[in-house]
């Protein structure tokens, strides 16, 4: 079949495996920090796991330099913890997520705070303040059959060498078998699917310069840098 025009297939590299994870979709967590919840003044904390997407061709990965994005003056980080889907997943139970994933990687859901939070007050979807260009950085993807399932263990991010994020994945509200069965009652998954699982209290703004580290137990060390504003072409 002849195509109109060719696009790039966006890819994770995988810990100790020459082969890529091709990357379908990238789903991601609303609020599932209590701290986080409280911090952003933002809906309640009984509330169950609400979800939205960023396109795949937002993925970057280690050490990319992110361009600081366009219609902002608030651009700041999420640490997170991702999970990477190896299986078809429908209609999965919390008992059964456990066998579709695939493995586990580090990630930073970068967010317009100042786009998002007009939006939310408006009634209006995230998109622009979260789903635009080099918005979703992740690491590569440790395969669950190299460290188990993370659901505790710390996270951290540091901007600068200086800590701004702390916390134990088990003080998440809905753990990462929970999600996927969330998940797979809304839509198909399938293998190359992502989630970025939300994100702790403590977020905050990065400038041109900034260099970003995500430290997640289990997991190697992932960093990106935020670099000056793209020309216009």
């Amino acid at each position: 079949m002849d195509l109109i025009f060719e696009t790039e297939v966006v890819t994770l590299a995988v810990v100790s495996d020459d082969a890529r994870f091709p990357v379908r979709r990238v789903y991601c967590v609303g609020r599932n920090y209590v701290e986080h919840i409280r911090e952003m003044k933002e809906g309640d904390e009984r509330d169950p796991p609400f979800f939205f997407q960023k396109p795949r061709d937002a993925v970057v990965t280690d050490d990319a330099v992110v361009p600081y994005p366009p219609m902002t003056d608030d651009f700041q980080f999420e640490g997170e913890l991702v999970v990477a889907i190896g299986k078809p997943a429908r209609n999965v139970s919390v008992q059964q997520a456990a066998d579709v994933i695939f493995g586990y990687a580090a990630g930073v859901d970068l967010t317009r705070r100042d786009r998002q939070s007009e939006a939310f007050k408006e009634g209006k979807p995230w998109e622009i303040g979260k789903s635009f260009d080099a918005s979703a950085a992740c690491s590569a993807i440790t395969p669950v059959a190299r460290s188990g399932h993370l659901l505790e263990g710390a996270i951290t991010l540091s901007v600068n060498g200086q800590q701004r994020q702390q916390v134990d994945l088990e003080q998440m509200i809905w753990d990462p078998f929970e999600i996927v069965s969330k998940l797979s009652a809304q839509y198909t998954l399938m293998p190359g699917d992502i989630i970025m699982t939300g994100t702790p209290a403590g977020v905050g703004a990065v400038v041109p310069g900034d260099q970003i580290t995500v430290n997640i137990q289990g997991l190697a060390p992932f960093s990106i840098s935020i670099g000056p504003a793209k020309e216009s072409d």
